[in-house]
């Protein structure tokens, strides 16, 4: 599979290991994601499989191969040849961030606020996370 603006087929889903996480935010194994894709088709999936298209070993998998992939972690088939690569990556981000409970509640309250109110919204979240971040860096 060619590389499209600099994105590689190992590039493309390791963002999706990075980005599309259980519900608690950690991150899918190769074993889970392997198993589930051989549930979705049918055909050999192994844990071994996976990895060497996540490290870039293998990069020739079959359509239905990137089907399972494209199922499992709920993005288009495109996603693994589109070349709008930022906006991808952005949507991405974006259902992933929108299965999170907590995020699609904030959504859902912010519907219908004006410029303003969602400015504001926006510098509030922007000041916690600051803080968070703060709060996580160590201290020397």
């Amino acid at each position: 599979m060619p590389e499209r603006t600099g994105q590689s087929l190992a590039d493309r889903i390791e963002h999706l290991f990075q980005t599309v996480r259980r519900p608690d935010r950690t991150p899918h194994s190769n074993e889970e994601v392997a198993r589930r894709c051989r549930e979705l088709t049918g055909e050999s999936f192994s844990t071994t499989y996976l990895w060497q298209l996540r490290t870039g070993r293998r990069d020739n998998p079959t359509k239905r191969h990137l089907e399972a992939l494209a199922s499992f972690f709920e993005v288009p088939v495109a996603y693994f040849f589109d070349d709008n690569d930022g906006l991808v990556h952005e949507e991405v981000a974006l259902l992933s961030a929108m299965k999170d409970a907590g995020v699609r509640d904030v959504a859902l309250r912010a519907v219908g606020l004006s410029a303003d109110g969602l400015g504001t919204v926006r510098d509030l979240i922007d000041a916690i996370a600051r803080r968070e971040a703060e709060r996580r860096r160590p201290t020397s």
